[in-house]
């Protein structure tokens, strides 16, 4: 079924994934190249890539995507559902699942145990991030939010994107005493270049900002509830290494290794947003794993 037609209207030369995304709102160029795998766009009735150029008077037809899931296994995960609709779920992740699959993480993962719950998610991301709006890292607990249709989820993207009205707040405990209560941390984060699994704060990274609030200091450490501005990979556990307070048990920014087989003490406490279809205001909080709580109480005799 036919999606949309576009006629080149403009005496120009340009990408037709680019010319798309530039007259028509409904695609990011992200997930436009979804369509282009699947053969779905076509110039003057015929299949091209993204990389074909567009001129006047050309025709682009752009075809309906089907929103299913394919070729991946479907697992009966224990999920904590903490709220559930047609449209959305949200759900309360241990740490220690992966979110979705990936190398080395083909399957055990929250997609594959959403798919098994709901059946139906968003395919915006491509099969293997099915439903996937933001996620949080495999070691780290708390809330995340998925889509179960593509109208949900293109419209729940964008506002985490342009963050129009999401929250998330983190609690963590961190290394240090740290002697300040509040905190802002604005400092841009992009791959390292010496370790492809890292992240790090370097100039021609991407701009990233954590406040953060002193909650309680403890022996030796500090417990601290962040607030993200942006949301880039590894963010807080970057952030907090970078002024010299990492996340208690952070194998990978840590100045030391893990010390327990809990992941690290990092934990997505609340999330809130706008409901991509009801336009609801939707608020969320969770409870600290057992495992934080204990060390915790640990911290604090």
């Amino acid at each position: 079924m036919l999606k949309t037609k576009l006629i080149v209207e403009d005496d120009i030369s340009l990408r037709v994934d680019k010319y798309i995304v530039s007259v028509y709102d409904e695609l990011s160029r992200s997930e436009l190249k979804y369509y282009f795998d699947e053969g779905l766009v076509q110039v003057n009735e015929k299949i091209v890539k993204p990389s074909f150029v567009v001129t006047n008077n050309d025709i682009i037809d752009i075809f309906e995507r089907k929103e299913y899931v394919i070729d991946l296994e479907k697992e009966d995960i224990p999920l904590d559902i903490v709220y559930e609709d047609n449209d959305i779920i949200v759900v309360n992740k241990p740490s220690g699942l992966v979110v979705h699959p990936g190398a080395g993480h083909l399957n055990h993962t929250l997609v594959n145990g959403l798919l098994y719950h709901c059946n139906n998610l968003s395919n915006i991301g491509g099969d293997t991030r099915a439903g996937i709006v933001h996620r949080i890292d495999k070691d780290t607990s708390g809330l995340l939010v998925a889509c179960k249709n593509n109208q949900a989820h293109r419209i729940l993207a964008n506002e985490f994107k342009e963050k129009t009205s999401t929250k998330r707040i983190y609690y963590a405990i961190v290394s240090g005493i740290i002697d300040h209560n509040l905190g802002k941390i604005n400092a841009p984060i992009g791959r390292d270049k010496t370790n492809r699994q890292k992240m790090c704060v370097c100039e021609d990274g991407k701009d990233s900002i954590t406040n953060f609030k002193v909650l309680e200091r403890l022996k030796g450490y500090t417990l601290v509830e962040c607030q993200l501005e942006t949301g880039r990979t590894h963010q807080i556990r970057v952030h907090m290494a970078y002024i010299g307070h990492p996340v208690l048990n952070d194998p990978l920014y840590g100045v030391s290794k893990q010390t327990t087989e809990f992941g690290q003490y990092l934990h997505a406490k609340t999330l809130g947003f706008i409901h991509p279809i009801t336009n609801k205001e939707m608020f969320f909080d969770s409870e600290l794993p057992d495992e934080f709580k204990n060390m915790l109480d640990k911290l604090r005799s």
